[in-house]
């Protein structure tokens, strides 16, 4: 029993330490980004040692990796909630751009792009599938759905058409700063996405 409550303590204080240095991380990215952030400070604010952030993160891209695996999760957990509720696409659509716009004030603006970029970059640490992302996949599901029902058209791909609407989303937060101007963006985004999708219902 005493070697296992030993290796219980220690993998608690590791877990404990990682999410210090994940924490302070974080925080230093949204005031300096991540290419300029400092790993040094980052150590202090967590108390740790230098070489103690790398290895628990390889990479200060590999913070980024874990924060988006977080908010992945978090957004998925939430988007499944709403979709436990009666909808139909145009509502699914609004709750995407909701979930995506929420990250961004979770993150601020420069974190936010630095996460996308990482997340589409070719040199990203670790390559994976769309349906590593939960959010996505919940979201074609709904095309899917949505097809099945008559809501757009039978040819509609479904990948595709989430695809690219998400990515509308993404350029619009990043390319416009005016608030005004991109809820009136976001507003078109949607209703745009669900007429070439071929849903006969008004928006």
């Amino acid at each position: 029993m005493t070697p296992q409550v030993k290796q219980s303590a220690r993998e608690m204080r590791r877990i404990q330490t990682r999410e210090r240095i994940l924490a302070a991380a974080i925080a230093e990215f949204k005031l300096a980004g991540m290419s300029d952030a400092d790993v040094n400070a980052i150590a202090a604010a967590a108390g740790v040692a230098h070489g103690t952030f790398f290895f628990h993160f390889p990479s200060k891209e590999h913070v980024l990796l874990e924060l988006e695996s977080r908010e992945e999760a978090r957004m998925a957990a939430d988007f499944a909630r709403f979709l436990d509720d009666t909808h139909d696409l145009v509502t699914v659509l609004n709750e995407t751009v909701h979930l995506v716009t929420g990250l961004e004030q979770r993150l601020g603006s420069l974190l936010f792009k630095e996460l996308l970029a990482l997340h589409f970059s070719p040199t990203r640490p670790t390559r994976d599938e769309w349906t590593d992302h939960p959010v996505i996949v919940l979201l074609v599901r709904e095309v899917e759905r949505a097809r099945g029902d008559g809501e757009v058209h039978p040819a509609v791909d479904a990948f595709y058409s989430a695809a690219f609407f998400l990515l509308g989303v993404y350029g619009v937060l990043t390319t416009t700063g005016n608030a005004e101007v991109r809820d009136t963006m976001l507003a078109k985004l949607v209703d745009t996405a669900v007429r070439g999708l071929g849903n006969s219902k008004e928006v």
